[in-house]
């Protein structure tokens, strides 16, 4: 009966060490026994084969996904960031958005121009770059961000000036909406010269840095809940067989993006530049893994950052 007992009260004390990562001192409070006994229950619990502690290097299987996923689509260069399944995707995007802010200054340097499309995902980016000063660098923004509810200046040019900023670069912004509702407004509108000058910031960019939009991400895709799309338009996405958007142009599960007429109406940049430019994909988030996958596909990316559980689901895609 003693030897039951304090199992019993070994296997309290490594839960709530373990499990709910409370200190020996909190445990000896709420078991009414002291520090040491604590510290005496959990050696037992460990010498018992109760607890199973194992070292998990957090390199190895990170570095094992990158490779894989590298080979299976041909993709120039993976960044799988290590991040555990269990902690909530909120936890994965903010892992995912600190490696992109570090990684990003070993990239951008002086006398280079960087496209951004906005959304959830650089967002969480912006806020956390790390400050590096370059000379005559520019940050362009590559879709529009205006909806029936407002221009959407005010949430676009936050993210833009914080790059602009955060690397004492020129920001150029790009004041149009998302989508026009007509194809004709927008061929008229990209004749005008300001546009021009944007469209030719686009073309002459040295990296484009965005993400994959889903439709039902944990995390929404700022597009898909701001108010951008109607209910026609969703059933447009549905009948096309729609995977996923960047900077607000469409892409199906083949991972093509041509005769999708909502693409008429898209601000963002045609797809093809995606496929000639140096891209950087930035990934977050199990909704987000079926557009991933198609976008490899049509290989609209040189490199992918992307959180280490959906790289593994995206490994198990067929």
């Amino acid at each position: 009966m003693a030897d039951d007992k304090r199992v019993a009260q070994s296997i309290k004390a490594a839960r709530m060490y373990y499990y709910q990562n409370l200190t020996t001192a909190k445990i000896a409070r709420e078991m009414n026994v002291s520090r040491s006994t604590v510290s005496r229950l959990l050696s037992f619990a460990r010498d018992q084969g109760l607890v199973d502690i194992r070292i998990i290097d957090p390199s190895e299987e990170p570095s094992r996904l990158g490779k894989a996923v590298k080979e299976k689509y041909g993709i120039e260069k993976v960044h799988v960031v290590p991040v555990s399944d269990s902690v909530g995707e909120a936890e994965w995007l903010q892992r995912v958005a600190n490696y992109t802010a570090s990684y990003l200054n070993t990239v951008f340097e002086s006398d280079m121009i960087l496209g951004i499309a906005w959304g959830t995902t650089l967002t969480a980016v912006s806020r956390i770059l790390l400050s590096k000063t370059t000379h005559n660098a520019h940050i362009v923004q590559l879709n529009g961000a205006g909806n029936t509810r407002s221009m959407g200046i005010e949430y676009a040019s936050q993210i833009i000036m914080r790059f602009a900023e955060n690397y004492q670069a020129r920001a150029h912004l790009f004041p149009v909406p998302t989508f026009f509702d007509y194809p004709e407004t927008k061929r008229a509108m990209w004749k005008e010269a300001s546009i021009q000058r944007i469209l030719d910031l686009h073309h002459r960019a040295n990296v484009l840095v965005y993400s994959i939009g889903a439709v039902n991400a944990g995390i929404p895709s700022h597009v898909y809940s701001g108010g951008y799309l109607t209910d026609a338009d969703y059933a447009t996405l549905e009948r096309y067989k729609i995977a996923g958007d960047i900077a607000t142009v469409f892409f199906k599960e083949d991972g093509t993006f041509d005769h999708i007429p909502m693409n008429e109406r898209a601000s963002g940049p045609d797809l093809a530049l995606f496929q000639e430019k140096h891209g950087i994909c930035v990934v977050s988030g199990s909704a987000k893994v079926r557009g991933l996958h198609a976008a490899l596909k049509g290989k609209l990316m040189r490199e992918l950052i992307v959180d280490e559980p959906s790289a593994r689901q995206l490994l198990q895609i067929v």
